[in-house]
């Protein structure tokens, strides 16, 4: 008897129902944040500036403006003027920018070498010697043949120490650039190389500390992020000293912070910015609350509507003329954050925090928060580009932000350019 044969069927498997459990929820939770996870933090950001030269902090397009010591103060601002943007007079003999351009290399071209910086400090000079020594017709006519090289004369009969002669080369590390500016205390910091042609030196560039801060900012953003310990206890800043020593100013009850008041002449915090070398004071009233700055530019502003004899306003008056796109006076309180602080650089232009009494908040500028009903705050101190890049780079030891402080007593894996 034949059979046909079939192929055997393999036994079916049954259909696994699908599963209803839910999927767990990625963890939502903060990073831990600690002392030794804010050291590994600030170790990495230096490590980052030591494998990168000022080449990578250069922005993606910018301009240089390289002035002649033989040039006259009038034409020298002059070329600021219309190199900076945006563009605002602000002399009536001759003009300079309040944003944009506020300083520029200085060549000697006899020698074919770099012969320094103009700053807005270095009007301040000028200002204060023509007020000191020269009537207003005789200083309106100076000006007309005053040249860029004799700045260095005024500085000698004021006084005041001249500038240091720093130069970098662009291929130096950012961390031995940002270095060499808290060792000298400079805001910037120009940048040379040499013509192998020619061998004579060629002015590249110049570093700023806002330009080193803000390529930190944007090209460490997770170290950033574990910096909670507040601006207080990592000592960054300039504050009130409760005791201040024999040879302080016993007059000024807010040593060693410069102060004025509403009522104070505007010669008078010129003589502050020229003496101490520095370039805002923070305006506060009877009680000591904060209620505006006054800065460099601020003077140079000013002198457009009256010339020399405007320094004899008082600061309230010298307020009315200001500006109405000025940006504001920005305040923090102790407690606030580095993190947070940087996080500010990144997003707008700082130069300094007026640090007021509150608890640890954001980040605000006077005038919006006067606008919202904000209560302001008595003086309590004020932090600085050079505060903040002087802690970052190494000068104060990291473990000393382990000390205890007593309250106030006052009530990097892709790099990216700057913008330009």
């Amino acid at each position: 008897m034949n059979a046909t044969l079939s192929p055997t069927q393999p036994p079916r498997t049954p259909k696994r129902k699908p599963s209803t459990r839910r999927t767990r929820a990625a963890s939502h939770l903060p990073p831990v944040l600690s002392q030794e996870s804010h050291d590994a933090a600030l170790y990495a950001i230096r490590n980052v500036l030591k494998g990168r030269t000022c080449y990578d902090a250069f922005p993606v397009s910018f301009r240089l403006i390289v002035l002649d010591t033989k040039l006259n103060v009038k034409k020298a601002l002059q070329c600021l003027l219309l190199n900076g943007a945006p563009l605002c007079p602000l002399l009536t003999r001759f003009r300079l920018l309040s944003l944009g351009v506020v300083s520029a290399p200085l060549w000697n071209s006899e020698k074919s070498k770099f012969a320094g910086m103009l700053t807005v400090l270095d009007i301040i000079h000028l200002i204060q010697y023509y007020y000191d020594n020269l009537n207003y017709e005789a200083a309106a006519a100076d000006v007309e043949t005053f040249r860029l090289e004799s700045l260095r004369d005024i500085e000698k009969s004021l006084g005041v120490a001249p500038p240091p002669m720093l130069r970098e080369h662009p291929s130096s590390t950012l961390y031995d650039a940002a270095k060499l500016l808290i060792q000298t205390h400079a805001r910037r910091l120009p940048l040379l190389d040499y013509d192998i042609e020619t061998d004579h030196e060629l002015v590249v560039s110049v570093l700023t500390q806002y330009r080193l801060l803000k390529f930190i900012a944007i090209n460490c953003t997770r170290e950033i992020q574990q910096f909670h310990l507040s601006l207080r206890k990592l000592k960054i800043g300039t504050y009130v000293s409760p005791n201040p020593s024999e040879a302080s100013d016993a007059s000024n009850p807010y040593w060693p912070i410069a102060t004025a008041t509403l009522n104070t002449p505007v010669f008078d915090v010129v003589h502050m910015f020229s003496e101490r070398a520095i370039s805002a004071v923070p305006i506060i009233d009877d009680d000591g609350v904060v209620v505006n700055l006054y800065e460099t530019v601020d003077v140079i502003t000013l002198v457009r509507l009256g010339a020399y004899q405007a320094l004899d306003l008082t600061i309230s008056e010298a307020l009315n003329q200001r500006s109405p796109d000025f940006p504001g006076v920005v305040i923090c309180t102790a407690g606030d954050s580095l993190g947070t602080l940087l996080q500010l650089i990144k997003k707008r232009r700082v130069h300094r925090l007026v640090v007021v009494e509150g608890e640890a908040s954001h980040l605000f500028t006077l005038p919006e928060e006067e606008k919202k009903g904000g209560k302001k705050g008595r003086l309590l101190g004020i932090i600085t580009l050079s505060d903040v890049l002087r802690y970052l780079i190494g000068e104060v030891a990291i473990n000393e932000a382990l000390e205890p402080i007593e309250e106030p007593l006052l009530s990097t894996d892709k790099l990216e350019a700057p913008p330009s």
